[in-house]
């Protein structure tokens, strides 16, 4: 049995204008991957102006614009987020090795060989395999923890 809209707001209102979990107050609602009318309106905006717009940039760029030639070169080419950094880390391979990398951290900071925020990422990369290196540590002595307690058995 369907109830009719009128007795759905009924008891809708009788619980204190509350829908319960999981029950909507408009069941049908949008159709899944419809857009909502004005975006579709701007995206056929946006596609029938974008060859023209490009166009006039490039124009712009070619005249001698710094401001269209900025734009057009970040768009070919994106500003790298970071840079590669050398400088060596001794071999990790207990959580006791990642203490030496960690100095080795601070020392190339403390000579200007890393920006704060390059030793935070080279430290966090370190924290990563700490935790790699602690949870195999774990695994390997519960295995052998049940290994034992068969053999008692």
């Amino acid at each position: 049995m369907t109830s009719s809209p009128e007795t759905t707001n009924r008891e809708h209102a009788s619980r204190g204008g509350r829908w319960k979990p999981g029950e909507s107050g408009n069941p049908a609602g949008r159709p899944k991957g419809s857009r909502h009318a004005a975006l579709v309106a701007l995206d056929a905006i946006g596609a029938n102006a974008a060859q023209d717009i490009l166009r006039a940039v490039i124009e712009q760029a070619k005249a001698g614009d710094m401001r269209a030639a900025e734009i057009m070169l970040r768009r070919l080419w994106p500003e790298r987020k970071g840079r590669a950094v050398a400088f060596d880390l001794p071999p990790m391979r207990t959580a006791a090795d990642l203490v030496q990398g960690l100095v080795a951290i601070a020392e190339a900071m403390a000579a200007g060989e890393l920006s704060g925020e390059e030793a935070a990422s080279v430290a966090s990369v370190l924290e990563i395999q700490r935790k790699a290196i602690e949870t195999m540590d774990l695994e390997q002595r519960i295995a052998a923890l049940e290994q034992r307690q068969r053999g008692e058995r």
